[in-house]
């Protein structure tokens, strides 16, 4: 088994650089798309490998409309989050970023998208009575076992596997 490469800092690309490169380099054009497609977060980790001989690389910076309403806006680039996805070896593996802490910016986000605030209420109200800056990530360790262990699916890795035709254990 071949562990990952981790230089001794983890190479960083904005969205839009990413798919400025994408655009340069595959033929396809995916500037203006909301999100990566796993052909481009493959082929953005192997530039990865090759460039800065890493297995691993953050893209950051997607835009607001792929995240969800409590995503925090980069506040130099409001159309941008400040949020990430860590890729390892050509999977999105780790998705996170900075969370909104005002109340007044949940019930903005909210209204942005057209949704009422009343079924996240339970969720709001803790905000009404303060909450500090903080940030939060979902990591996905079936997806890591997988590509750490080298095996073609991550159903190979997963207890109960679902998909189109098996909901239930």
């Amino acid at each position: 088994m071949e562990l990952p490469e981790v230089p001794a800092e983890i190479p960083v690309i904005h969205f839009v650089e990413a798919q400025e490169l994408l655009a340069r380099h595959t033929g396809e054009d995916p500037r203006g798309e909301p999100d990566l497609a796993p052909a481009h977060e493959r082929w953005l980790s192997d530039w990865a490998s090759r460039t800065h001989g890493s297995d691993f690389l953050y893209v950051t910076g997607y835009p607001m409309a792929k995240r969800p309403f409590y995503t925090h806006p980069d506040p130099g680039r409001p159309e941008y989050s400040n949020s990430f996805d860590l890729l390892f070896r050509g999977v999105e593996l780790v998705t996170g970023g900075q969370r909104l802490h005002r109340y007044s910016d949940y019930l903005t986000a909210l209204s942005a998208r057209g949704e009422d605030p009343e079924p996240y209420r339970g969720y709001l109200d803790a905000f009404a009575h303060g909450m500090p800056p903080h940030g939060g990530f979902a990591i996905g360790l079936e997806r890591w076992a997988a590509r750490l262990l080298g095996l073609r699916n991550v159903r190979e890795t997963t207890l109960f596997p679902r998909d189109l035709n098996r909901l239930h254990p």
